[in-house]
């Protein structure tokens, strides 16, 4: 890991392919996108993209260096602060009982980093690493592995992955991180439990979301692993507290839901009961979801004389600035609108989170005031994603069009080994703000050498 690596321009491993290549992986996917993209989660209802974006893998490497270090110094910053669950929650102002399933006397141990997805923008050509999701319910894992498994299938068939491979598979390395994690036997009955009355795209169908879930299933066996698929709803206890899912119990939970947001039911209260049993062991404990919380970015930055220099040069160059909004802050705040964005400390999915350049002077006035008088939110400096040239499918008529767009990557590392990831692409058009809920195109991405 080197502080002053030299990032390849975002587009570079595409354009260095030969054009010919290029062409024709545009127009295989422009062919085949409707198969490409079934029964992946989107709300877009214009665009799917005609092909993945490619990166070196020296330079994904890399990048997945930089982030577990810095996933490192978000634990250690905490412990600097609390010993306990209970304590971290504390100090984080999460209201009591939020966080679900949380165990306020568990220590803050190195296995809170067994499963995290970091979100990168690029911004003047280096990657910017905006937030942290630690905790096992991170989404878009299935859609990534799935969509540039699909792409790579295509490719190879029409001999088109020359010096490409896809990322390697995110899927997987969560079920090596399930086994090693929890130190499960052979043949262990796992339980993937989903919260079917969350916001996500299909869940309204919990039968044809598991249907399509269901290769897991297979996936899974390999590595020792029975899996069992079902809405945490389903979930009950039997005489001696084992959680029974599907008609008999299970030796463990692989928890695919968010603890904050997860809608309560008979079956939250199974789990909770296993836990308090000692008889299910959970991948992961509700505790790593408070490293999530984005106040520990402040926490990184007001630490740093207390880091050597090499990790202070990390956290400069790829943590944007960031403190707590408080009173204290609302005259910087004002006077930098263009260069900072104000963001609920425990928000996902873009909620709440304020761009100050996109905003009237009134309206950013407003919104930070109201931050303020709210509680519990960052203020951050703002980073630019730079647009990079995409191609896409337009639906309606099947043109192929490319356009610069902005990018992020959501790279996924479990049992701190790092795997796939997630690319939330813009499309024609699109606002900033990348995540699904505005329409952004996921898929993995492509390696090259």
């Amino acid at each position: 890991m080197d502080p002053n690596y030299p990032w390849p321009p975002l587009g570079q491993a595409w354009t260095d392919l030969p054009e010919s290549t290029r062409a024709a992986m545009v127009a295989a996917g422009a062919e085949t996108w409707e198969k490409i993209f079934h029964g992946r989660a989107t709300y877009n209802r214009q665009w799917r993209l005609a092909r993945p974006p490619v990166l070196t893998a020296d330079a994904f490497g890399e990048l997945n260096e930089v982030c577990d270090r810095i996933a490192q110094l978000i634990l250690e910053a905490c412990r600097r602060r609390a010993g306990t669950a209970g304590e971290l929650r504390r100090l984080l102002d999460v209201p009591e009982g939020e966080t679900r399933l949380l165990d306020p006397d568990e220590a803050l141990h190195d296995g809170l980093l067994a499963a995290y997805r970091p979100d990168v923008l690029f911004s003047g050509g280096v990657p910017c690493i905006v937030e942290y999701n630690i905790d096992s319910s991170l989404g878009g894992g299935f859609d990534a592995d799935t969509v540039i498994q699909r792409y790579a299938e295509l490719y190879r068939s029409r001999d088109l992955l020359d010096g490409l491979r896809p990322a390697p598979s995110l899927l997987d390395q969560r079920f090596v991180a399930i086994r090693d994690t929890l130190g499960l036997p052979e043949g262990a009955r796992v339980a993937l439990l989903m919260d079917f009355e969350a916001d996500y795209p299909g869940l309204d169908d919990p039968e044809t979301f598991i249907r399509i879930l269901s290769p897991l299933v297979d996936q899974a066996r390999p590595f020792g692993i029975d899996l069992v698929i079902a809405p945490l709803a389903t979930a009950t206890l039997d005489e001696e507290s084992r959680l029974v899912v599907g008609g008999a119990p299970v030796d463990a939970l692989f928890r695919l839901f968010v603890p904050n947001r997860v809608t309560p039911s008979a079956g939250l209260d199974a789990v909770a009961g296993a836990l308090a049993a000692g008889t299910l062991p959970m991948f992961v404990s509700s505790a790593a979801w408070l490293l999530s919380n984005k106040l520990n970015y402040a926490w990184l930055w007001a630490d740093l004389d207390l880091l050597p220099e090499p990790d202070r040069a990390l956290i400069r160059r790829y943590v944007p600035h960031t403190v707590a909004l408080t009173a204290d802050q609302l005259d910087r705040a004002l006077a930098g609108q263009a260069d900072l964005v104000a963001k609920p400390a425990g928000g996902s999915a873009g909620h709440g989170v304020l761009i100050g350049r996109e905003m009237s002077a009134v309206a950013w006035e407003d919104g930070v005031r109201a931050a303020i008088d709210a509680g519990g939110n960052i203020l951050q400096r703002y980073h630019e994603a730079d647009r990079v040239a995409m191609d896409f499918v337009q639906i309606e008529t099947g043109e192929t069009v490319s356009a610069e767009v902005p990018w992020s990557l959501a790279p996924y590392l479990f049992g701190r080994t790092g795997s796939g990831a997630l690319a939330r692409v813009g499309y024609p058009g699109c606002e900033g703000v990348l995540n699904l809920a505005r329409g952004v195109l996921m898929t993995g991405v492509l390696l090259t050498d």
